[in-house]
């Protein structure tokens, strides 16, 4: 094994950690006797030559080695080479991958292009492993085939050929869902694919593999998928909670479909050979990226993989069916907006007796509400009766969800509030560093304005260390927590102003500031005067903006807001001269300062002079003509900022509202600040264009925030603020006209 590994010049190539003379090593640990060298060096081969999926010159240079030990049958743990060629050979450029390539990534496309060409041209021994006698190697295999072999159909005829007589039911799903990643890749075969997935569905004889078909057809053919899937998927969640699943060999099923699959019938269409039909081109490829091995002897090590396997290990303990969830979650994928069918589903899987099963349905919640605009209220209710589980990774799973929801969480109300007064050693969160947390379960109280928070929120600011996001909850809060008040005044005159600062009086000015406390003006000027030199300009900024805030309740601070003025140009000028006319409401001291800011150099300094002058309303009056020249700029935030101003400043609408609806289209992220304004300006004419934007979004399923991948904490309360500010808009409770 391992014929001219030594004559590589290994030493002359790079991984991502920096020389790659200890490649050989770590390819000649995947096939040690021993479980810990076999493990340690999968993960060096993840963490170092295939870096996040990269591909470098010795990744390159290991293929052929990684084949050689593919299919030899004395190396352990095979299957998870067989993923580690899967993810290195898997990757495909598209033809808009190819046009954005800049001279800098034409190297590693390159490496790309010449990865999925080797891992392809030797992808036919995956076609001997698909038998091998190792059950990891088999459960990798298929997908194996399906993303690299250049013939589609003959891998659709092999997956179907080894479905009846593979004995693993782990495998059997795997053998489905390659099937259903050949029809992602080559839609040409999609109908084929969906036809024989469905009559599996039907008709196989294992309620897991009946739901693993169901799950590929709703992702590569939904049009497939039986009207009644949800209370068929019901069914075959309660047949696998009362028959648990059993991996191994299994009796034959004498004149029945063979055990996992079914027989192929005269009737069913014939597979042609794999040169009756040209290869069809790959189609959306899906990023093939595992560090799970084959299933052989588990060992605890300190490595990236054995830290997945040991997470995986224990989020499956007890589990019957321990991929389940995978499946029912490709399911959910695949649903994609049928929002009405996904959340009838997931209320079935919340009243499941298996606690395991509704802290997935939980979770598959967060995902969809997240995702996809609906009534979300008996679902909601349903994950907020979970707070009450004893169960502690269900019920902080609930809470995690619901702190998301925002006002979505109101079905859950009650249930939050009996969770905290339960619990008051709960209520704030510590960490091994970093400053302490209020919990979930309050933050979601606080966050639905349920005065039931305002306990929790003062028992925080008891502590020796506040917790750092006591303020927005405040703020959320509303009047509601004007009891906290004189406690956060307190707390801020006792800050000592040092380099920690910051740190400490940030959430009692957030808190201040959102109760608009007039009387804590001392307390804040005493920080604002005596700011340190560390994160003295973050302190100075969350100062002037409570002193804003307090409004003319704050007239004592006038002689210091008008000192920071006279520093035209700077970002604290900027600010003070905001908190200088909330204040004083004296335009001619500010005007000057705002003008010299929205010349700044800094697109973030102009950005604030622009909003501070909309502030000023018709007072401005005379810096239209500068704000109209900035609806041009590149910036698109800026231009955002300045056509609002140019509406407060001049009531204008014309060019405002055109610029506006041509940030809205460009950047999906501005469209809550172009509807506040367009709210504010009044009932939108119908038949415009703006109220033809404003329709069209309410009426889409999808949120605009919506990301694949990730998400923001707060994405949820945005879109559904950006809904309300749409409805408003249309229903012209603003001040003015659009027309």
């Amino acid at each position: 094994m391992f014929s001219g590994i030594d004559e590589v010049d290994w030493a002359s190539m790079e991984h991502a950690y920096g020389p790659a003379d200890d490649v050989p090593e770590l390819l000649r640990g995947l096939a040690s006797a021993d479980p810990a060298e076999r493990e340690a060096a999968l993960d060096g081969m993840y963490g170092a030559v295939h870096h996040q999926g990269d591909v470098y010159a010795c990744t390159l240079a290991c293929i052929p080695f990684l084949f050689e030990l593919v299919v030899d049958p004395g190396v352990q743990d095979r299957g998870g080479v067989v993923e580690l060629l899967t993810s290195i050979g898997g990757f495909d450029l598209d033809e808009d991958d190819e046009a954005e390539i800049d001279e800098d990534e034409i190297e590693g496309a390159a490496n790309y292009a010449m990865a999925a060409a080797a891992v392809t041209a030797g992808a036919g021994v995956f076609f001997e492993l698909i038998a091998d006698e190792d059950p990891g190697v088999r459960l990798a295999a298929p997908l194996a085939l399906a993303t690299l072999h250049r013939h589609p159909v003959r891998v659709l005829a092999l997956l179907r050929e080894r479905l009846p007589v593979e004995p693993d039911e782990e495998v059997r799903l795997a053998l489905v869902e390659a099937a259903g990643r050949v029809a992602l890749r080559h839609r040409p075969l999609a109908e084929r694919v969906g036809k024989w997935l469905g009559l599996l569905a039907e008709r196989a004889d294992s309620p897991g593999l009946r739901l693993a078909a169901l799950a590929q057809l709703a992702r590569c053919s939904p049009d497939g998928l039986p009207g009644d899937v949800v209370p068929v998927v019901a069914g075959l969640l309660r047949e696998m909670r009362s028959v648990p699943e059993e991996s191994g060999d299994r009796g034959d099923g004498g004149e029945h479909a063979p055990p996992g699959g079914i027989a192929a019938r005269e009737d069913d269409e014939p597979e042609p050979g794999p040169d009756t039909t040209p290869d069809a081109e790959p189609v959306d490829p899906e990023p093939v990226a595992s560090v799970e091995t084959g299933r052989g002897e588990q060992v605890a090590t300190p490595t990236l993989v054995g830290q997945l396997r040991s997470l995986s290990a224990q989020e499956n303990a007890g589990r019957g069916a321990p991929w389940a969830a995978d499946l029912l979650r490709t399911l959910h994928v695949g649903l994609d907006d049928r929002v009405g069918d996904r959340t009838a589903l997931l209320a079935d899987q919340l009243r499941s007796p298996d606690r395991r099963q509704r802290i997935d349905a939980v979770r598959m919640s967060g995902g969809l509400i997240r995702a996809w605009r609906g009534p979300y209220e008996e679902l909601v209710a349903l994950v907020g009766e979970q707070l009450s589980d004893p169960e502690p990774r269900l019920a902080e799973a609930a809470s995690h969800v619901l702190e998301e929801l925002f006002g979505l969480a109101a079905p859950a109300a009650d249930a939050l509030a009996a969770r905290l007064a339960a619990d008051p050693g709960s209520w704030v969160k510590t960490w091994a560093s970093g400053p302490p947390g209020l919990s979930s379960t309050v933050k979601a109280l606080a966050r639905l304005g349920d005065a039931r928070a305002v306990p929790a929120l003062a028992g925080a600011l008891e502590l020796p260390q506040v917790a750092h996001d006591v303020g927005f909850a405040v703020g959320h809060l509303g009047e509601t927590a004007r009891p906290l008040a004189g406690t956060l005044r307190r707390r801020l005159a006792e800050i000592e102003l040092d380099e920690g600062a910051y740190d400490r009086a940030s959430p009692l000015l957030a808190g201040l500031t959102a109760l608009r406390a007039g009387e804590a003006a001392p307390e804040v000027l005493r920080v604002l005067r005596g700011a340190p030199e560390y994160r003295g300009e973050w302190l100075r900024t969350a100062a002037l903006r409570a002193l804003g805030a307090f409004g003319p309740a704050a007239r004592e601070a006038v002689p210091e807001l008008r000192a920071l003025v006279r520093r035209p140009g700077t970002a604290s000028a900027t600010e003070a001269a905001e908190a200088l006319w909330a204040v004083s409401g004296d335009a001619e001291a500010v005007l000057p300062v705002l003008i010299e800011g929205l010349q700044s150099d800094q697109v973030h300094d102009r950005r604030a002079a622009a909003v501070a002058l909309g502030a000023l309303g018709p007072r401005a009056a005379v810096v239209a003509p500068r704000l109209r020249g900035l609806l041009a700029h590149e910036e698109l935030w800026l231009r955002v900022d300045a056509a609002i101003a140019l509406w407060e400043v001049s009531g204008r609408t014309r060019e405002t509202v055109g610029a506006l609806l041509t940030a809205w289209e460009q950047n999906r992220h501005v469209r809550v600040r172009v509807a506040e304004c367009l709210a504010r300006m009044g009932p939108v004419p119908e038949g415009s264009a703006a109220a033809h934007v404003l329709r069209s979004e309410l009426v889409s399923v999808r949120r605009h925030n919506a990301m694949d991948g990730g998400y923001g904490s707060h994405d949820i309360h945005e879109d559904e603020k950006l809904l309300a500010l749409c409805r408003q808009a249309l229903r012209g409770t603003g001040k003015g006209s659009t027309s």
